[in-house]
């Protein structure tokens, strides 16, 4: 309750006087996992900004999970760029390949989109649903919260999902069609500890998205 009212006369103050002056992460100390154990290759300033990220939702009442989601859209595909991170326990819980978008790029992601039939990924906060049975195995839904960047997600099935050109120590890894795709041995245990409403962030040094972002800044 004491952190909930601290939050709130932060946000109170930010939006009276500069409404980009402060972070939550600021106001609340942040768990080792992403302080003084950050996991290998996760920068810090990408931390920052998706823990930043998940308190915003806990606040706002769209999460009440302590498993946050990052993937650093940054880094090349055939890099570790997906965390699956437990807050509560401070425990890495799986650091792993994952796809962009045809159209994002190829080894690098350079171009985003949130507009239907483009192919290509999405930037931003994001909160999974449901899980399913479709055209690529077992998948979960991803609905986006951020108007302008990735609101159309869920109506474009961009969904994460296993597929076979997705895999660790590869020397290329597929890409999908605005998916985030994981290993396909590793997409069941991904999908069922993210799924039911948890935070995907999906950070990129994208200057609209993060000038824009309402959930990166107190």
């Amino acid at each position: 309750m004491i952190n909930k009212l601290l939050f709130a006369i932060v946000l109170t103050i930010s939006a009276l006087t500069s409404p980009t002056s402060y972070s939550l992460v600021q106001f609340h100390s942040k768990p080792s996992i992403l302080s003084t154990n950050l996991p290998s290759g996760l920068a810090s300033k990408v931390a920052n900004l998706a823990y930043t990220a998940h308190l915003k939702a806990k606040l706002r009442g769209i999460t009440h999970s302590d498993i946050l989601t990052i993937i650093d859209y940054s880094m090349p595909s055939t890099s570790r760029r997906l965390w699956v991170l437990d807050l509560q326990h401070n425990k890495l819980l799986l650091n792993t390949v994952v796809s962009h978008g045809a159209q994002t790029g190829d080894l690098y992601a350079k171009s985003f989109s949130d507009a239907p039939g483009t192919h290509k990924s999405s930037l931003g906060v994001f909160v999974t649903d449901t899980t399913y049975d479709g055209h690529n195995g077992f998948s979960l839904r991803l609905k986006g919260l951020e108007r302008g960047f990735n609101a159309n997600a869920y109506s474009r099935s961009i969904v994460m999902h296993g597929a076979w050109y997705v895999n660790e120590g590869a020397h290329h890894v597929g890409r999908s069609w605005g998916c985030p795709a994981v290993p396909e041995r590793l997409a069941k245990y991904v999908i069922n500890t993210i799924k039911g409403g948890s935070v995907l962030v999906a950070y990129y040094p994208d200057h609209n998205w993060l000038s824009h972002s309402q959930f990166l800044r107190a």
